[in-house]
């Protein structure tokens, strides 16, 4: 009974706290879309600009509305207002006898172009249907054609003077319609007409919005007042919903921003005019036509009071909202999240309530994204290759969220777990005449042997009496570099064992399975030790215990170094490294899912040999081990206690070769043993969880070069193919940079959780980590497509550095670099700073300078004198043995 009272309550709480996330994101998008009040529009609307095409039709390829779809509009249009005007004759030429049935006046359109073949026929086919029928009561011969630059005005002459000839008995008044600058600067084209057509579309010319209907009615005042005897038409005047911000044509500050609220606004205060009531005027237009984006630019799609599924954008009086499908998206992202999110505060129950409700809406924020995303080609009209872009773009909105909720979990469980279910401590050592033999293997190439001496010395100096050394010298062609270690060898006694294997095969791997072939028989622990670490005394002695449980197969310690205090780049290292394994081990060892790394670590010598020993196909060999351990059944354990300490990197391109070759073989490991993540295996869903997600973080630095190349790639475009590229693609990559800014900001805070160092420290460990973006990235894509890779050891020593020195291994990040800012300035050149998109998307190239930015602090910080006169001895770290590449 208590049992089931307890189940209750704990899904009483993980629907209440779902509900919450839920119900806040809700009232979040209603505030976000709360209406705007604008003036509303009594008066009816006197007249549409009417193209027929569908959303997917398209008369540049030839795609036509059949007379059914001609006539759903015209119902539509029918219904508030009582005249249309069309563009031309030949095409769709239902239209006119269609609008007779539904009591609509027609101003038909004949399309003038340049063939004058075909202008011919549009003049004859709109002759023949004004004299038709009735309701044709004007003709519009050609539309622009002179903005275009078409035909001259004697030309366009010629086809109205035909026109008006034509139809002068039937009484039926001809023009031709032009912006009103047109009109002024060729006042003769009026003789050419019967009444004057004017575009009246401030927008176009940069004018802000609360003063466009005012400007619209001076220019109309400028041609009623040069031309006193010509009757003045409006045949277009509206506003975008969407679209570019466009300058001011007059070189003034000010703007014409498309949006929808401003649409409403217009089309309103239009409306609403005293004077619009007695002007003879057609909104422009009446229904999106999707295909304009090709000619026109993506402003050209959205000028419609109906969208392209005939829906009205805004109604005429009451609230404007920003999205009028703003429910929908709320209520899909909710339903999306809420499983996810009851799921979390059901199950993490050993989170503080705070820690639940944070993760929830992390999630909650990301369903959101996505369904933003998702609905993009509802609320935009997308070319293929737009269609293509988008589905880029959703794809890495995917692996972005991926990345994210794994950080957003790690950042949770270290700062509201309310305690840790498998901390393990050192363990009281055991009684001399009861301690298991241990093998420890210590593997070097191209080492300084006083480094390495030091770490043989420090195991000689171990609380500990059953033990041996195995030092094992892989590959090193230098006598005076191993010669120093087998003598001091054998100086410390037969506990210490040299050799030396010339062109011996399979990294550090290989030499670690020939260390196996050596070791004692009475060895029931195998210890690996790096080449430049200094040992506890009681590193075995207070470990060992943990092997008394059977199913204990790995120990592991944390990394530490020495000698960082003194140089800025060290100390970058020092903490850089030390944030994982006050973080990250611990999130792993939760569910027994580490990261077994070859420093300081033993392993259960009847575990090593069931697996098979080392992986020699592998540069990353510890990790892989510590995977087949746990496939198999393994129990490993993380006891945070510094049992040892070692040197960190020599400098920027000593930790750039290291972290691409950790990489390199995370994407090795990951290749290999994916069917054992994913499929048929003894691994629990949280240790899938981990290995799979572990390197995450990794994919996320892959895939920000991609999203720099991309960026760059679509720079060129806007540059040298504005129209073709002028989709906001703004909107859709800003949700993936902010999850990227978002992600890198938790860094920081878990660094000052956890860790007991200055802010100064904590900055300079995240500059590190994004600095070293780059190099993971290329090892990520290396990793995927090399079948095997090449073990280059971490360079140690001071070296000679000069000005070639210090930009050589930059050179890729340099160059992606001014890349980057080139293509800004030259956007800002081009387009001007003012305009809102521009903005947009130069923060966006800024941002993504952050990662060359922080590798040139690195190195900038790698070549900082020392704070003190002494320079301790630097080496590489972690897997210093192997092959030099």
């Amino acid at each position: 009974m208590k049992n089931a009272a307890s189940l209750i309550y704990r899904i009483v709480v993980a629907l209440i706290l779902a509900g919450i996330v839920a119900g806040a994101q809700y009232l979040i998008a209603e505030r976000w879309n709360r209406g705007t009040e604008f003036v509303g529009a009594a008066n009816s609307i006197h007249g549409y600009a009417y193209s027929p095409f569908q959303r997917d039709q398209n008369p540049l390829q030839g795609t036509y509305p059949s007379e059914a779809e001609i006539g759903a509009d015209l119902d539509l249009l029918s219904q508030s207002a009582e005249h249309i005007r069309t563009y031309g004759s030949l095409e769709n030429p239902s239209i006119v006898p269609l609008a007779l049935d539904r009591k609509l006046t027609v101003m038909a359109g004949a399309w003038i172009g340049p063939d004058e073949e075909k202008n011919a026929k549009e003049v004859d086919a709109v002759i023949e249907s004004a004299r038709k029928y009735s309701h044709v009561d004007r003709v519009m011969v050609g539309n622009e054609a002179l903005l275009r630059g078409d035909l001259t005005v004697k030309e366009l002459a010629v086809h109205l003077d035909k026109a008006r000839k034509a139809l002068r008995r039937a009484k039926k008044p001809v023009s031709t319609a032009e912006p009103w600058h047109v009109w002024l600067k060729n006042p003769e084209l009026a003789d050419s007409v019967d009444f004057i057509t004017v575009h009246l579309l401030p927008y176009h010319e940069g004018v802000p919005v609360e003063n466009a209907v005012d400007y619209a009615l001076m220019r109309y005042d400028e041609l009623v007042k040069r031309f006193p005897k010509k009757k003045i038409v409006i045949g277009e005047i509206g506003w975008p919903s969407r679209g570019p911000v466009m300058d001011s044509l007059g070189g003034g500050d000010t703007k014409g921003i498309a949006s929808a609220e401003n649409q409403a606004r217009f089309i309103r205060e239009f409306l609403a005019h005293p004077r619009s009531a007695t002007l003879d005027y057609y909104i422009m237009e009446a229904i999106d036509q999707p295909w304009k984006i090709e000619i026109e630019g993506w402003a050209g799609a959205y000028w419609g009071m109906f969208n392209a599924d005939r829906h009205p954008k805004f109604a005429l009086d009451g609230l404007v909202v920003k999205d009028v499908r703003w429910h929908e998206k709320a209520r899909t992202a909710g339903l999306i999240a809420f499983l996810p999110m009851f799921l979390i505060a059901f199950f993490l129950r050993d989170w503080s309530v705070l820690g639940r409700l944070w993760l929830a809406a992390l999630v909650q924020a990301c369903a959101t994204t996505l369904v933003i995303g998702i609905n993009v080609p509802a609320d935009y009209y997308l070319t293929q290759r737009d269609l293509i872009g988008l589905a880029m773009l959703i794809g890495a909105t995917v692996l972005t969220i991926a990345v994210l909720l794994s950080h957003g979990f790690e950042f949770g469980e270290v700062l509201f777990k309310r305690k840790w279910n498998r901390r393990f401590l050192p363990l009281p050592p055991h009684d001399a005449d009861r301690e298991p033999f241990v093998s420890i293997h210590l593997a070097c190439c191209n080492e300084p042997p006083e480094m390495v001496i030091a770490t043989i010395d420090s195991l000689a100096a171990m609380k500990y009496q059953n033990f041996e050394v195995l030092v094992l010298d892989n590959n090193t062609k230098d006598e005076a570099l191993w010669k120093p270690l087998e003598k001091r060898c054998a100086e410390l006694g037969p506990r210490f064992r040299f050799y030396h294997l010339d062109n011996w095969p399979g990294f550090k791997a290989g030499a670690l399975n020939f260390g196996l072939r050596q070791t004692d028989p009475r060895a029931e622990v195998v210890g690996v030790v790096d080449a430049d670490y200094v040992v506890s005394p009681d590193w075995l002695s207070c470990l060992i215990p943990h092997f008394d449980v059977p199913d204990v197969a790995v120990v592991q310690a944390p990394q530490a170094h020495r000698d960082w205090e003194t140089h800025p780049f060290r100390r970058m290292c020092n903490w850089e490294f030390d944030g994982f394994f006050r973080i990250g081990m611990h999130h792993r060892n939760e569910r027994n899912a580490l990261i077994q790394h070859g420093t300081m670590t033993l392993v259960r010598r009847l575990a090593l040999d069931d697996v098979g020993g080392w992986s020699e196909w592998c540069i990353c060999e510890d990790t892989e081990l510590g995977l087949r351990l746990i496939e198999k059944g393994y129990d490993t354990r993380y006891v945070d206690h510094i049992l040892g300490r070692g040197l960190t990197p020599a400098d920027f391109p000593a930790i750039k070769s290291q972290r691409f070759r950790w990489a390199f073989g995370a994407m090795q490991i990951l290749k290999h043993h994916l069917p054992a993540m994913i499929g048929p295996s003894r691994l629990n869903l949280a240790q899938r969880y981990h290995f799979l997600t572990g390197w995450f973080a990794w994919l996320g630095d892959a895939l920000q070069l991609v999203f720099a190349f991309a960026s760059l790639a679509w720079t060129v475009g806007i540059l040298f193919y504005p129209k073709a590229f002028g989709l906001p693609v703004t909107s859709l990559a800003l949700p993936i940079l902010a999850f990227m800014a978002f992600k890198a900001g938790l860094g920081p805070i878990l660094y000052r959780r956890t860790m007991d160092a200055p802010w100064k420290d904590i900055l300079g460990a995240s500059v590190l980590s994004v600095g070293l973006a780059h190099a993971i990235a290329r090892g990520v894509f290396a990793g995927l497509v090399k079948r095997r890779g090449e073990f280059v050891r971490t360079p140690k020593g001071w070296k000679d550095k000069g000005t070639l020195a210090f930009f050589s291994p930059l050179r890729e990040e340099i160059g992606l670099l001014l890349a980057l800012v080139l293509g800004g300035v030259v956007l800002v050149l081009q387009r001007g700073y003012d305009d809102l998109e521009v903005q947009l998307w130069v923060g966006i190239l800024g941002l993504q300078c952050v990662p060359y930015l922080a590798s040139i602090a690195c190195q900038a910080a790698s070549y900082m004198p020392e704070a003190e006169p002494s320079k301790p001895l630097a080496a590489g770290h972690g897997g210093t043995a192997g092959q030099a590449g």
